[in-house]
């Protein structure tokens, strides 16, 4: 039996339409993953693995704990990867697009602000509303990080980056921001908010990711992490969708046959890595 410390740690989604997702792709794997204690409980299993242990988490704190090493492998937003992991292509890897969650971080501009169509046009509008209010234009977001990054790379610097503690989309006409940085599906929310993405305004196209940490100590039980890496490297097709009583029943159900399957592929792939 493997310790604790010697255990792989997977951290998964631990609520909504990401979690159901998340558990169709290891159960397309042959992989069953099961809560521990009470069904609303933080730590689960990986049904015949002993080695490995499921830890559900918000998909930020997932991130989050990945680029820190403190889980090697997850299935987090690419979004919340770009956030929360800062130099995160040193910290992590990302090994796959799962094909659900899709989204895209936008910088959005007023619909009146007829001179802005494009990320360059900021800086003059800037310049001018600071020689007319006095002030810089404030960008709302709750994506700090990556809109710093974004605006600085582009020579943005007429403007005074905010955390948006609410319903983003509403700050302009709320008078607390003048644009906004804001993650979107369908545009529809922006659009209702008398909001449009500025031409080259996508800052990064999101989806669900798996994703390996590169920053936690080796497991040693037996190089799990390539194994379950072996396991999803098929291109992923979007999951249909299941309602909660399906997806209840398949996190409660014992599968034998999956479990079988998964030892054997396990085994089979670390005899042929390691």
């Amino acid at each position: 039996m493997a310790s604790e410390k010697d255990k792989l740690i997977v951290a998964l989604p631990s609520k909504g339409r990401i979690m159901d997702d998340s558990f169709q792709v290891f159960a397309k794997a042959g992989l069953i993953v099961k809560r521990t204690g009470h069904e609303r409980g933080y730590r689960g299993i990986i049904e015949g693995m002993d080695g490995v242990e499921v830890a559900f988490l918000s998909s930020s704190e997932i991130a989050y704990e990945l680029g820190q090493g403190h889980a090697h492998l997850g299935i987090t937003g690419l979004d919340l990867v770009h956030e929360n992991v800062p130099a995160w292509e040193t910290r992590v890897e990302t090994l796959k697009p799962l094909g659900f969650g899709h989204a895209d971080v936008v910088v959005a501009a007023p619909d009146s602000w007829v001179d802005v169509t494009t990320v360059g046009d900021l800086e003059p509008v800037g310049l001018a509303f600071r020689r007319v209010h006095g002030r810089r234009p404030r960008v709302a977001t709750k994506y700090i990080n990556i809109t710093r990054r974004f605006l600085a790379a582009r020579g943005i610097t007429s403007y005074l980056v905010v955390e948006s503690l609410g319903a983003t989309e509403g700050t302009p006409a709320a008078g607390t921001a003048e644009i906004i940085v804001d993650i979107t599906t369908t545009g529809a929310t922006l659009r209702g908010n008398h909001l449009k993405v500025l031409s080259d305004g996508v800052i990064v196209k999101s989806q669900a990711m798996l994703v390996r940490s590169r920053t936690a100590a080796t497991s040693p039980a037996c190089s799990t992490t390539r194994c379950i890496s072996s396991l999803t490297s098929k291109p992923a097709s979007t999951p249909p969708r299941l309602n909660r009583m399906t997806a209840s029943r398949i996190r409660r159900e014992s599968s034998h046959k999956a479990a079988r399957h998964a030892r054997s592929v396990f085994r089979d792939g670390c005899r042929g890595r390691d």
